[in-house]
Parts: C-alpha cells; sequence; structure tokens
C-alpha cells in the first residue's frame, strides 16, 4: 500500500466476494462518501469456471479495480462461519468451533475476526483462491467474513433496547438469523434455502427454540428483500411484527433497497 502522503489517492475500495458473484464501492476517505458501487453475479455457466479466470475476466472488464488505493478491504460472504466467546476462545483448535455447523476437512485454512467491544470472535473458512488472485492483483490488503460486519452492526444498533429481536439477513443462497437483545447476541446461525417454505420453516423453529411468540416478537429483514416478493410475504402470514431493516441512516446517493441489499459492503 502506498503511505507516503504524496502518492495517497484518498480512496479505499471494498469488495464482497462470494460464490455467486461480488460487489465492490469505493469510497472517497477525506469526505467518506461512496462514489462507486457496481454488482456482478455469474450465471450458471460462469459458476463452473475456473474462478481465478472468471475474476480477471471482470477486472479487465472494470478498470477502476485495477486503480491505486490507500486501502483495500475483502469481505468473504459464506455461511462458514461461527461465533465464538473471547472466555472460551483458544485460536490453536479454530476448526473445532466449527465442525458443530459446518463440515470440516483437515485441509480447510480457518481464520476469524476478533471483535473486541463484543468480547468474542467469528471463526470462519475464508475462500483461499480468491484471497490469492487478491495477492496476486494487489499484493496486500486486508479481509474479513461478512458476518463480521453484520453482527458488529446489528449489536452496535441495539444499544439500550432490552427487546430481544430477530434479525435476518438474506442472501441469494442461505441466510443469517440474529438474536440480540441490548448488544448482547443470543443466537446466530446460517441456513441454506431453496424456497420461501424453506426460509419460513428455518425462522419459527428458531422462535420455537428461543421461546419467542409470532404474535409479539420484533422481526427485521435486511439484504436482498422486498416487501412486495414471495419471501417477506410469507414470513408476514406467520409473524404479525415484521419490517424491512430501516437504513434511512445511511446518508448516500443510494436507493433503500441498494442501502437493504449492499448493507454489509457499504458498512465495512
Amino acid at each position: 500500500m502506498n503511505t507516503a502522503i504524496t502518492n495517497k489517492t484518498y480512496k479505499k475500495l471494498t469488495i464482497q466476494v462470494s460464490l455467486n458473484g461480488f460487489s465492490f464501492c469505493i469510497v472517497d476517505t477525506l469526505s467518506e462518501k461512496v462514489i462507486a458501487l457496481k454488482n456482478i453475479l455469474f450465471d450458471a455457466f460462469q459458476k463452473s469456471a475456473n474462478i481465478t479466470d472468471l475474476y480477471s475476466l471482470v477486472f479487465n472488464e472494470h478498470p477502476e479495480l485495477l486503480e491505486k488505493y490507500d486501502e483495500i478491504l475483502v469481505i468473504h460472504s459464506n455461511n462458514l462461519s461461527t461465533f465464538v466467546p473471547t472466555a472460551l476462545f483458544d485460536a490453536d483448535y479454530l476448526g473445532s468451533y466449527l465442525q458443530y455447523n459446518t463440515k470440516v476437512f483437515e485441509t480447510d485454512f480457518f481464520t476469524y475476526d476478533q471483535l473486541h467491544t463484543y468480547e468474542m470472535n467469528n471463526v470462519y473458512i475464508p475462500y483461499v483462491n480468491m484471497n490469492n488472485f487478491f495477492i496476486d492483483r494487489f499484493g496486500s490488503f486486508e479481509y474479513k467474513h461478512a458476518n463480521t460486519v453484520l453482527v458488529s452492526k446489528l449489536l452496535d444498533v441495539s444499544k439500550n433496547n432490552d427487546e430481544r429481536k430477530m434479525f435476518i439477513h438474506k442472501s441469494e443462497s442461505h441466510f443469517e438469523i440474529v438474536v440480540i437483545q441490548n448488544q448482547k447476541l443470543l443466537f446466530f446461525n446460517s441456513f441454506d434455502y431453496t424456497t420461501p417454505e424453506d426460509f419460513i420453516y428455518y425462522i419459527l423453529f428458531t422462535a420455537e427454540q428461543l421461546q419467542l411468540n409470532p404474535e409479539n416478537f420484533k422481526l427485521e429483514i435486511v439484504g436482498d428483500c422486498l416487501e412486495n416478493d414471495a419471501y417477506y410475504s410469507l414470513i408476514y402470514k406467520y409473524i404479525r411484527n415484521v419490517k424491512l431493516f430501516d437504513v434511512s441512516s445511511m446518508q448516500n446517493s443510494f436507493s433503500e433497497v441498494e442501502n437493504r441489499t449492499h448493507y454489509i459492503l457499504l458498512q465495512s
């Protein structure tokens, strides 16, 4: 990275990567304004291609990705993560924490993000091949997991709220359920889904396990969800107090839908 003040660009690049594609934003670090936001989705044919070749193609099509930046952050978006309280955490046994909610192999690379404020760590498996690609392109960069950003921000906004509240973050092929009470993480898990029925089943099952009454508890949805889509409609059928996550505090030129869909990227 450039550190000399004469070489500074005053720009930060954040890239959020997944198996379905990636999105990126560019921030002017002087004004703290997002000056570019783009989303690239891979089709079924592309998903079967070599990921390095695919990313090379996308980078060539988007020359802004090849510019110089003072800061580069890569956000890994998958459901291969879990949160561990600092008091129970040992960095020598990262794989053991994940084995309870995902299939792990001895060859997997494990790492973790520290959430110092909330005295816990997010243990996860990053996309090593994607990191290798970015090393070749950028030399050095920072990376973290999408759920680190998500849970940190949701904990922040729950301050002084003693109600137990459920949050859903919906992505294309999986979604996260986060239950929080006044900056305490009560529950976190990630679920694969293909239909709205899968979606509501996991939500209602989680609510039952946590003794949350669908007539009373509050549910907010962030990510890829619209008020008139099949997923929202089905949730509304079973849960009385449901709404889309309020993004009005995000001061930028993007729409509510864009801010909600790219919440993790824009909050990174």
